[in-house]
């Protein structure tokens, strides 16, 4: 046996008595949620290792200035006050934005929130001669939040932020960013290392525990603000499992209460032991992102094209046992950004030999490509069997493609880098295969189409340069309306599909597998799950 495994395996067999003793002793009630993850998300402020962190240990412990509101799961959740209670565009100049700030909130350490608080944050993850900046959150959050130019106090209150240009999509990037609590960072010695295992944040948890690798206790804060959102269990216990068949036997065993990405082939016997799965419409594409830099495979649309018509996406789905949608683009064929394509995705080998021909390609003779992927983590579904299903699926028209294969929080070093970054450029990595959350337009579209976002200003990866998109895209910052946004997003929608900038193969649905222990989860239909949302 694997010797990580079989040291995974000891440790879950000690959980039970564990938690048993712990419950017993406290009366609490407690949810053990086993994640896809290979290690905790950072716990300063900005997790790291992804989207999916978010949920975990970053609006857990943390709130932003503007929220998503993620414990709905009938219809697609909004924007909604976090730490602001308002915010507005200057009508006098467009570039600046005003947020009225929440009274009356409390760190966990009991230190006040207000404006001097949030330009501290700020500092930390955007200006690096700042004392308390931080490399590690800053990478996480500087390319979520590009159009940030400057930033100022204008009461105890009150904060201007100002942006680059005008941008009126600027509200959907301030979900990312988090707030920690700058007393805290005091107390501890000015020491971020310790202020991760006793983060102070303003969310509806507090952590109690953190052991690297193993486990994470995230308790109940009943003192937050919020009381609408006030947790529904005592503690939730994260449980780092990255293989998925681990993380189903612990299900299965008792060790833990709930799971993400259950693998397909063991559904049969977890619905047959009264487990209940649960998913849900998510904002969320399985693509490889292409580099068209000079010299890259990929440059040649026919290539591109080649590639999207090569996958067999029901047979995807079928792998996946359901837990996915065909993707026809980017985002959903429902959404009022697709547009109208005029390249079709579908299933057609003949049509992608045929390309592949005319780039003077063949299974005799075939293109060789090199692409960085996970093993796994949330947000990457069933990673290596999806992988080598799309290798396999190329190979037949042409095109032979080799693996790089890194765990995720390296992967996603790779990604901010960009195609023509040394740590991709010198293994010769020429495409990228990452999952992306498409729930807002800057989100879905507009930061991998703009080619002033190209990495490391952004994470357009691939070097994708449209001038017709590029004028799309500045209508977009400076129209607030949302029916002409809507029109602008579909013309480039439509034109990422018409140039084949990535190969996209299916639609997460997010699974999670619940034991019957747990007896609520609100399945939001977004990537951010709320976690007060659990009661056992």
């Amino acid at each position: 046996m694997n010797p990580c495994k079989l040291k995974i395996s000891k440790w879950l067999l000690a959980l039970p008595l564990a938690f048993s003793l712990h419950t017993e002793l406290h009366a609490e009630t407690v949810a053990r949620y086993g994640i896809s993850m290979a290690d905790i998300p950072l716990t300063t402020g900005q997790p790291d290792r992804g989207a999916g962190a978010y949920q975990f240990t970053g609006h857990t412990l943390y709130d932003p200035l503007i929220a998503w509101e993620a414990n709905v799961g009938t219809r697609p959740g909004k924007l909604i006050p976090g730490l602001a209670t308002e915010w507005k565009v200057d009508a006098k100049d467009q570039k600046k934005w005003v947020f009225t700030l929440r009274k009356g909130v409390k760190f966990h350490d009991d230190s006040e929130f207000n404006a001097d608080s949030v330009i501290w944050n700020l500092d930390k993850v955007l200006a690096d001669k700042a004392a308390q900046f931080d490399a590690k959150q800053s990478a996480q959050v500087r390319p979520r939040v590009p159009s940030i130019d400057s930033y100022r106090k204008l009461g105890d209150y009150s904060v201007e932020i100002t942006t680059k240009e005008i941008d009126a999509l600027f509200p959907y990037q301030l979900p990312w960013f988090l707030i920690s609590s700058p007393a805290q960072w005091e107390k501890l010695g000015k020491d971020w290392n310790k202020v991760a295992s006793q983060p102070s944040g303003t969310g509806p948890f507090k952590l109690d525990k953190l052991v690297p690798r193993e486990r994470a206790d995230l308790v109940k804060n009943t003192a937050y603000w919020d009381k609408t959102r006030l947790a529904k269990t005592d503690r939730i216990v994260l449980v780092p499992i990255p293989d998925a068949m681990t993380r189903a036997n612990a299900l299965l065993n008792g060790q833990v209460d709930i799971i993400e990405t259950p693998p397909p082939d063991v559904l049969p016997q977890l619905k047959a032991s009264g487990f209940k799965l649960v998913q849900n419409v998510t904002p969320h594409v399985w693509p490889y992102h292409f580099s068209t830099y000079p010299g890259s495979p990929w440059t040649d649309i026919r290539v591109r094209k080649a590639a999207n018509l090569a996958i067999d996406r029901d047979a995807v789905v079928q792998l996946m046992s359901g837990l996915a949608s065909p993707a026809k683009g980017q985002v959903d064929a429902s959404s009022p950004w697709f547009g109208k394509p005029t390249f079709k995705l579908g299933y057609d080998l003949a049509a992608a030999r045929k390309l592949m021909a005319e780039a003077g390609y063949s299974q005799a003779k075939p293109l060789k490509a090199k692409i960085i992927i996970a093993q796994g983590g949330t947000g990457q579904m069933l990673s290596l069997p999806m992988n080598e299903f799309v290798q396999q699926s190329l190979a037949e028209v042409g095109i032979d493609v080799s693996f790089e294969v890194v765990e995720l929080e390296n992967l996603y070093r790779h990604w901010r880098a960009g195609a023509k970054g040394d740590i991709n450029a010198s293994k010769n990595i020429t495409a990228i295969n990452l999952g992306y959350v498409t729930a807002d337009p800057f989100y879905a579209i507009t930061r991998f189409t703009d080619s002033k976002y190209v990495a490391p200003n952004g994470v357009n990866w691939g070097g994708y340069n449209n001038p017709k998109v590029d004028a799309a895209l500045e209508k977009i910052r400076t129209t607030f309306d949302t029916k002409t946004q809507d029109g602008l997003l579909a013309f480039v929608h439509q034109s990422m599909v018409d140039d084949a900038q990535m190969l996209w193969v299916v639609h997460d649905v997010n699974p999670h597998a619940l034991s019957p222990k747990v007896k609520e989860f609100v399945q939001a239909q977004h990537w951010f799950q709320d976690l007060t949302t659990i009661r056992m």
